[in-house]
């Protein structure tokens, strides 16, 4: 974890070895972006990859699909899968976390093991997938956060027994910003023949995540944050020997082995990860995502860690300077790149911030900001300024 040393604080902008990067994202221009945890910056190769799309659909139609498009969606697995230390066949594409989860939900069997574990701070949708079933005997039980920053594995773990189906949490809390050890939870729920479900969408792109030794069974994330390609598209990991036990009751023709032989009479699912694919994928979305990993690549997501954790400290003493008190972890090891700073009224704050040029986001309680590798410090002086003058510090 680098320290904010690795910041040249006698630059006019505070910057970095990673500020290069800086000019290629336009929005900063005229503002400053400070929200990334909600939806990365879109960079000049983003762009540049839509415009390719674009042009093959205006060019060839639908003839695009049988070779570029094809081996576009083939690229986006393989690039998928090498982020977070998987193969391409362990990786299948959605449109979202929801839809993931959907596939995923409806090829469990909940009739001997009913109970899924979730906690307080985890996104709303892990745990909406399972209340959802409540009817159909699935229990659902949320283990409470002692301090709003984190839960204690010991406290998951006691969640778990024989008639636990899965545990479905965060590698970063969206609350927060803490990471979780999930290597923990994984070797937790194994113990009592659980599965381990990680939503990862606030991890992956700005901390380093390696499937295979963490020991997790599935992992979601997708281009929507830290990984720079806007909405629209997601990645499921399933582990290689667990997804041909797996059969989703939800299907869609790109999770048959052989969709176009378009048969009504039988559904055969592919052996791997793809039989959780359901319909058409976007494929906006994925040139879109395949620009933003341009970006991950390029750098790495170790180097990328070094910076936006040094961003990250240099935010969160800066904001404790200003008189803010952020409800961030207890140690920076243990710190993302989002930063929670109370606020009695955070909408009416990101309104004020909006006004000065300054994005950020609200949640209950709090302003939430989010350094990037593109961010520089005079991008906190800035918003911590404002913000300053909004709460009378």
């Amino acid at each position: 974890m680098a320290s904010a040393t690795s910041l040249k604080t006698g630059s006019p902008l505070g910057t970095h070895s990673l500020a290069r990067y800086r000019s290629e994202f336009p929005i900063f221009r005229d503002k400053v972006y400070l929200n990334t945890c909600s939806l990365g910056a879109l960079g000049e190769r983003t762009r540049r990859r839509l415009g390719e799309f674009l042009d093959l659909w205006q060019a060839r139609g639908a003839a695009a699909w049988y070779d570029v498009w094809w081996a576009a969606l083939a690229e986006l697995r393989r690039r998928y899968g090498r982020l977070v230390g998987a193969t391409p066949a362990e990786i299948a594409l959605a449109p979202s976390i929801s839809v993931a989860l959907s596939s995923l939900a409806e090829a469990l069997d909940y009739r001997r093991r009913p109970k899924v574990v979730v906690t307080s701070l985890d996104f709303p949708t892990v745990a909406y997938q399972w209340l959802a079933k409540r009817p159909r005997g699935v229990e659902v039980v949320v283990v409470e956060s002692p301090d709003q920053v984190s839960v204690p594995v010991e406290a998951i773990a006691r969640a778990l027994d024989e008639r636990t189906a899965l545990v479905a949490t965060s590698h970063v809390y969206f609350t927060s910003g803490a990471i979780q050890d999930i290597k923990a939870v994984a070797d937790a729920a194994r113990q009592c023949g659980a599965l381990t479900v990680i939503d990862a969408y606030q991890a992956v792109g700005q901390v380093p995540v390696d499937v295979k030794a963490a020991g997790v069974d599935v992992l979601m994330a997708g281009g929507l944050k830290w990984l720079l390609g806007g909405p629209g598209i997601v990645f499921l990991y399933v582990r290689e020997e667990l997804a041909p036990r797996l059969a989703p009751a939800i299907a869609g023709w790109f999770g048959h082995r052989n969709q176009f032989a378009f048969d009504p009479r039988a559904l055969e699912l592919h052996d791997d990860a793809r039989r959780f694919e359901l319909g058409t994928p976007s494929l906006a979305a994925v040139y879109a995502q395949l620009g933003g990993l341009d970006y991950i690549d390029e750098i790495g997501v170790p180097a990328i860690r070094a910076v936006t954790g040094a961003l990250a400290e240099d935010l969160i003493a800066r904001a404790r300077e200003r008189g803010f008190r952020p409800k961030v972890a207890a140690r920076a090891a243990d710190r993302s790149a989002i930063v929670m700073l109370p606020a009695a009224d955070p909408a009416a704050a990101v309104r004020h911030l909006a006004a000065a040029g300054v994005i950020a986001d609200a949640r209950p309680g709090h302003v939430r900001l989010s350094p990037f590798f593109y961010n520089v410090q005079e991008d906190h002086v800035t918003a911590l300024e404002r913000l300053a003058t909004h709460a009378g510090h």
